[in-house]
């Protein structure tokens, strides 16, 4: 899909957590042990098969959403995106959060539902036929493809 939308001068962005400097929540289950090794840096990176290209667009974000105290919102709306094709990890953390978030900034949302994945088959149908359908379009990513010709 990424290349499709390079072909077409769409913009691509990927988007990676920074494990080592998670935002702090007071939870009731906390994603960390605070007695355990620091995470390493190269945990956050992405990899060489991720297939991110020069002039892609990296986000690196602190908690499950893309949005979230970084600079996405700015960067598509200077570049005057009005709809967002999200894919990732995982269905219902991350791309749901990130969903959640585009649809109150006013942004469109389509769900690549097979370049998605998630804890477990429960989990990401449920998402994918519960969540999206009221914020989002679910298409696979080869019906992706074939729109923007």
């Amino acid at each position: 899909m990424a290349e499709a939308f390079r072909e077409k001068a769409a913009t691509v962005i990927y988007v990676r957590v920074d494990l080592a400097d998670m935002v702090p929540l007071i939870v009731d289950v906390s994603h960390f042990d605070p007695q355990a090794t620091p995470i390493p840096t190269i945990a956050s990176e992405l990899v060489p098969d991720a297939g991110f290209k020069d002039g892609d667009l990296l986000i690196t974000k602190r908690h499950w959403g893309a949005f979230g105290q970084t600079e996405l919102e700015a960067a598509l709306k200077q570049r005057g995106v009005e709809t967002i094709v999200l894919a990732g990890i995982a269905t219902n953390f991350g791309v749901e959060s990130t969903a959640r978030q585009a649809t109150s900034l006013g942004f469109q949302v389509v769900i690549a539902e097979d370049a998605c994945s998630s804890i477990g088959p429960a989990a990401h149908k449920f998402a994918m036929e519960t969540i999206f359908p009221l914020i989002a379009r679910v298409r696979k990513s080869q019906e992706i493809v074939d729109a923007l010709n």
